[in-house]
């Protein structure tokens, strides 16, 4: 089965891409993993309690999952897979899409600031041109009718 990866994190434009990635699934009969980054740097200033905050920081991904899996599941008949990993985010995307050989196309949602499409979108644009997989960019002000309709 082909998956759609797409990220989970804390950014607007990401709802985008959750919706994207699901009516797309939906739509081929494919499924839909998500992918979850937690930075290293959020664990290192407080070593001693680093365990803990990574059970918070798997709490708070696992909380913020279910909302769209429930989504997926209940309006798209799509039953997402979650991934959390710790590292570099950029590393990360590019290590899950290796380790996992039935992820297709990895969505992504940009950004409408001024200062760009997100550093997600920027620093895997660079590097498209190698990736072993596409990437579809959604954009983040595109309306929930208009991603409708284009999928």
């Amino acid at each position: 089965m082909r998956k759609f990866l797409v990220v989970l994190d804390d950014s607007r434009e990401c709802l985008n891409a959750m919706r994207f990635a699901a009516l797309r699934a939906a739509h081929t009969g494919g499924g839909v993993t998500i992918l979850s980054i937690v930075p290293p740097e959020e664990f290192q200033t407080w070593m001693g309690i680093a365990d803990l905050m990574r059970a918070e920081a798997r709490e708070r991904i696992e909380a913020h999952f279910e909302v769209f899996a429930k989504w997926m599941r209940d309006k798209q008949g799509v039953n997402p897979e979650l991934v959390i990993r710790e590292g570099d985010p950029v590393a990360e995307i590019l290590a899950q899409v290796t380790e996992d050989p039935e992820i297709g196309i990895l969505v992504l949602g940009a950004g409408n600031e001024k200062s760009g499409p997100g550093p997600l979108v920027t620093a895997l644009s660079r590097t498209s041109g190698t990736l072993p997989i596409p990437i579809t960019i959604v954009p983040g002000d595109l309306s929930k009718e208009r991603l409708e309709s284009i999928t």
